[in-house]
C-alpha cells in the first residue's frame, strides 16, 4: 500500500514538473517587460467580449499560438470569443441592441457606417502603444481619416480562384462566371456587397455608385448569372468545396486562396482585369462596450510582434503590422497573392446612402430567390398572358350573355305587342 502511495506521489510530481516546464516554455514567447505590462493593467477577473470573423485569429490548432488563451494568461482576464459571418450580420446584431461586445473587427465600409451612426467609441491610443507597429499605409484611411476609432488588423484583395483541372485556359476576367459551360461549377460570394461588386466591375460601374439604376442593372446581371450557371452562394464553405476539386471557379479573398492552394495545388488565382475590391479590416470598440480598458488591452496585445506574426501564419492575410510584413521568416514573405509586387486595379468600399442600402438588400433578396430571373420573368409573362386571355374570354362570354338576354327581352316585347 505504501509503495502505491509513493508511486502515486512520484507520478504526480513528474506530471506537475512537465506542466510547469510547458508553462515556462510558453512564457518564453513573451519578454519579461511584456508580461509585466499586461499583468499590471488590473484586468484580473474582468471579462472582454470579442466579436470577430470566423477563422480569423490564431487559435492553437496545428501547433499555432492560442492567442486568446495567451491574453487570458498574461492579463488574468476572461475572453468571451464569438464569430460573425458577414459585416451585415454583425451590424444587425449590434443595431438590434441587447448585446455587449467590447472588441469588433468590421471592414472599411461598415466602419464608416458605424461611425456615422455613432456606434463606435474613440480609442485612447495611450493604452495601445503598439500602434507604433502599424504600417504607414494603414493609417488615416478613408473610413477613419482622423485615426480616432480604429487599429487596422488585416488587408487584402478579392480574387478569382480557378481549378486548373476544369478550366482549360487561365482566365483574366470576371465574365467567366457567366460562362454556361461551367453551369453548377461556380461558387459565388454569399454576401451582397462583394457579389454586387463583381457585377459592377463587369459593367464598368463604380462599386460605390449612388445611382439606383446602376444597382438595378447589376442585379439583372447577377440574375442572368443565376439563370446561366446556377452558382452556389457560399462563404467559409468555399474552403472544403474548392479543395475537393469539384468546382471550376470561386470568388473569395487572396489570403484564403493561399490556404486552399496548400491543400490543392491544382488551384490558381487571378486578379481580373476589370478590377477587384481592396479591403481593410480593423479593430474597433462599439458603443455597447462594457470593458473599454480590457478592449484596448486586447487590441494592443493583437499587435505584439509575436502575436501579429502568429495571426498572419494562421489567417494568411496581409498583416497591417509592419514587423510581420518585413519578417523574412513569414510563410507569406514575398507571396504575390498576399503582398503583390504590382498592385492590381482596385476600389475600396465606402458606406452607401440609406436608399441604396435598402435597394441593394431588396435586389439581393430577389436575385437569390430567383424573382429577378429571366426564366421567372418568362414564366410570369406566360401567366400574365394566360390570365389576360382567360379574362378576355370571360368578358366575351359575359357580353354574349348580355346580348342574348337583351335579344330575348326584345323578342318578348315584340310578341306582347302583336298579341
Amino acid at each position: 500500500m505504501i509503495k502505491k502511495i509513493i508511486s502515486f506521489i512520484l507520478c504526480l510530481c513528474i506530471s506537475l514538473s512537465f506542466t510547469g516546464l510547458t508553462a515556462f516554455a510558453e512564457d518564453d514567447v513573451f519578454s519579461d517587460e511584456q508580461k509585466e505590462y499586461y499583468s499590471s493593467l488590473g484586468l484580473q477577473g474582468t471579462t472582454v467580449n470579442v466579436y470577430n470573423w470566423g477563422e480569423y485569429i490564431s487559435d492553437g490548432s496545428e501547433d499555432s499560438m492560442d492567442v486568446v488563451a495567451e491574453f487570458e494568461r498574461l492579463t488574468g482576464a476572461k475572453v468571451n470569443y464569438s464569430n460573425f459571418e458577414s459585416n451585415e450580420n454583425m451590424y444587425s446584431k449590434l443595431s438590434g441592441g441587447g448585446v455587449s461586445y467590447d472588441v469588433i473587427t468590421p471592414s472599411d465600409y461598415m466602419i464608416e457606417r458605424l461611425i456615422e451612426e455613432d456606434m463606435l467609441l474613440p480609442l485612447d491610443y495611450d493604452n495601445i502603444p503598439n500602434m507604433k507597429y502599424i504600417r504607414d499605409d494603414c493609417l488615416n484611411l478613408p473610413y477613419d481619416p482622423e485615426q480616432k476609432y480604429t487599429v487596422c488588423f488585416n488587408t487584402g484583395y478579392t480574387v478569382l480562384i480557378y481549378n486548373k483541372n476544369l478550366v482549360k485556359e487561365e482566365p483574366d476576367s470576371w465574365s467567366v462566371l457567366w460562362d454556361e459551360q461551367y453551369k453548377d461549377k461556380v461558387l459565388m460570394f454569399n454576401n451582397s456587397r462583394d457579389a454586387f461588386a463583381i457585377a459592377q466591375f463587369v459593367l464598368g460601374q463604380d462599386i460605390n455608385s449612388s445611382n439606383e439604376q446602376d444597382w438595378v442593372e447589376a442585379s439583372e446581371l447577377l440574375a442572368e448569372q443565376r439563370d446561366k450557371v446556377n452558382p452556389v452562394y457560399v462563404m467559409d464553405e468555399v474552403f472544403n468545396l474548392m479543395e475537393l476539386g469539384e468546382y471550376a471557379f470561386a470568388t473569395y479573398y487572396a489570403g484564403d486562396y493561399v490556404l486552399m492552394n496548400e491543400n490543392n495545388d491544382d488551384l490558381g488565382y487571378v486578379y481580373p482585369k476589370e478590377g477587384v475590391n481592396s479591403f481593410y479590416d480593423a479593430f474597433c470598440i462599439p458603443s455597447c462596450c462594457q470593458n473599454k480598458k480590457g478592449a484596448e488591452a486586447f487590441i494592443n496585445f493583437m499587435n505584439e510582434p509575436q502575436v501579429a506574426f502568429e495571426n498572419e501564419e494562421y489567417i494568411y492575410y496581409a498583416s497591417a503590422n509592419k514587423t510581420v510584413m518585413d519578417n523574412e521568416d513569414s510563410s507569406l514573405y514575398g507571396n504575390e497573392a498576399v503582398y503583390p509586387s504590382e498592385e492590381p486595379y482596385s476600389q475600396v468600399f465606402s458606406n452607401l446612402p440609406q436608399n441604396i442600402l435598402e435597394l441593394q438588400n431588396n435586389l439581393w433578396t430577389k436575385v437569390k430567390s430567383g424573382n429577378l430571373s429571366v426564366n421567372t420573368k418568362k414564366q410570369d409573362r406566360r401567366i400574365y398572358i394566360s390570365s389576360a386571355c382567360l379574362v378576355g374570354i370571360a368578358v366575351v362570354l359575359v357580353i354574349c350573355s348580355i346580348v342574348r338576354k337583351k335579344r330575348k327581352e326584345k323578342e318578348q316585347d315584340l310578341g306582347d305587342l302583336y298579341e
